[in-house]
C-alpha cells in the first residue's frame, strides 16, 4: 500500500474548470471518501489519479513517486467503476484472474489468489458463471474481487454501489468496510451518497464546483461544517436554512428567535442586516408548552407527513412566508396536514451563515 498526494491539481476542458487547485494527502492504509453534488469534479479527480485523464496542471504522487507521466497500467492502482466493466465473455474466475494474467503472474499463484479472493467475497460458488448469469450485487463483488486480486497499492472506487437496490447497498457497504479493515489498502471512494460517506470514511473530502469545501472526519463534517454548502449537503434530511433579519434578536418570518450573545459581541450586527440560520431537523422538537417568552420557538403549519417507521418526518411552512422547515418527531405522533405546531429549536446547536457567501459566522470552531 502507498499514500496518495495531490498538489495543486487542476483540470480544464476548454474554458470550463472541472477541478480547481486541489491538494490533499491520503495516508497509506486509510479510507477516504470524495463526496459532493453531481458535476463537482469528484470522478474526474479519481480518473486523474488512475491515469485515465490528464491534469492541466499540478502533481500526483503515489507513495514517493511522481506519476504524472506514468501510464495508467503502470501506476499500480486498481479502479472499480460504477458499471463494473466486467468482460461478458469471461467466467467469474477469468475476470478475477485477468489483471494477474496481464502481469504474467505464475498460473499456480493466479489460481490460489483467485480462490482466496472468491472465498473472501463469498463468490467462490460462482467461479464458472458468466457476468450475465449474476445479480447486480454479485457482479459488484466480482468487480471488487478483480481489483483485490491484483494486490494494488491503491484502490479507487467510483460509485460502485449506486446500481444496487437499497438493502443490497446497505449489506455491501458493510462488507466493503470489513474488507478494507482486513486488507488495509489505501482507498479513495467517490460517491454522492452522504450515508456511504459517513459510514465508510476515515476522512471525507466535500467538493463543490471543482473546489474542496472541507476535509474532516465524518463527525467533524457533520457537527462542525465549514460553510452552508457543507452543512446542507451532509445530513438526511438536510439542515434547515432560515432567512433571518437582525433586529436585536433574529426575526424569522415575523417571529423572534434569540441571538447568541457571543455572536452579538463578535460581529456587532446592525439592525436590518440579513443572515441565514441553520438548524438540523433532529435539533428541534414539538413543544406543547409554548409561551411568548420562549425565544427558541417558531410556529409551523404542517404541509407533509412522512412516516419512516421508527420516526416521523414533518415538513411544514412558517406562516406568511415561503420558509420550509423539516423536523423529526416520534413515530406515534398523531398530527395531520394543516395543523399548526410550536417548534422549539435547540439554539445551542444553531449556525449562522453569511447569506451572500455561505461562510459560517457562528459558532467558530
Amino acid at each position: 500500500m502507498a499514500s496518495v498526494r495531490l498538489e495543486n491539481l487542476s483540470r480544464k476542458a476548454g474554458n470550463t474548470v472541472i477541478i480547481d487547485n486541489i491538494s490533499f494527502t491520503v495516508p497509506k492504509g486509510e479510507f477516504w471518501v470524495l463526496v459532493g453534488p453531481s458535476g463537482c469534479g469528484k470522478s474526474t479527480i479519481l480518473r486523474t489519479i488512475a491515469g485515465l485523464e490528464t491534469a492541466t496542471s499540478g502533481n500526483i504522487y503515489i507513495g514517493e513517486a511522481l506519476v504524472n507521466h506514468i501510464p495508467a497500467r503502470n501506476r499500480d492502482v486498481a479502479m472499480v467503476f460504477q458499471n463494473y466493466a466486467l468482460y461478458p465473455h469471461m467466467s467469474v474466475a477469468e475476470n478475477l484472474a485477468f489483471g494477474l494474467k496481464m502481469r504474467q503472474t505464475n498460473p499456480i499463484k493466479i489460481k490460489e489468489r483467485v480462490e482466496t479472493v472468491a472465498r473472501s467475497l463469498n463468490i467462490d460458488r460462482l467461479l464458472d458463471r458468466k457476468p450475465k448469469q449474476l445479480s447486480g450485487g454479485q457482479q459488484q463483488r466480482v468487480a471488487l474481487g478483480r481489483a483485490i486480486a491484483r494486490e494494488p497499492q491503491v484502490f479507487l472506487l467510483d460509485e460502485p454501489l449506486s446500481n444496487l437496490d437499497a438493502q443490497l447497498r446497505d449489506d455491501t457497504r458493510a462488507e466493503l468496510k470489513q474488507l478494507h479493515s482486513s486488507l488495509n489498502i489505501t482507498t479513495i471512494y467517490v460517491t454522492h451518497d452522504q450515508i456511504e460517506a459517513m459510514t465508510l470514511a476515515d476522512q471525507i473530502i466535500v467538493l463543490n464546483r471543482g473546489q474542496i469545501q472541507q476535509i474532516g472526519t465524518p463527525n467533524t463534517i457533520y457537527h462542525h461544517p465549514a460553510n452552508r454548502m457543507v452543512a446542507t449537503f451532509m445530513g438526511n434530511p438536510p439542515m434547515n436554512i432560515l432567512p433571518a433579519i437582525y433586529m436585536g434578536n433574529f426575526m424569522v418570518s415575523g417571529q423572534s428567535l434569540s441571538c447568541p450573545p457571543e455572536f452579538k459581541d463578535k460581529y456587532q450586527p446592525r439592525e436590518g442586516q440579513g443572515f441565514d440560520l441553520g438548524i438540523r431537523p433532529e435539533q428541534m422538537r414539538l413543544n406543547d408548552n409554548y409561551t411568548e417568552q420562549n425565544r427558541g420557538d417558531l410556529l409551523l403549519e404542517v404541509q407533509l407527513i412522512e412516516p419512516l417507521g421508527r420516526e416521523t418526518l414533518i415538513r411544514g411552512i412558517l406562516p406568511d412566508s415561503e420558509t420550509i422547515l423539516q423536523i423529526i418527531s416520534s413515530s406515534n405522533w398523531a398530527g395531520k396536514v394543516g395543523d399548526r405546531l410550536q417548534i422549539t429549536l435547540d439554539l445551542a446547536q444553531m449556525f449562522v451563515f453569511d447569506p451572500a457567501t455561505g461562510e459560517k459566522l457562528y459558532p467558530q470552531t
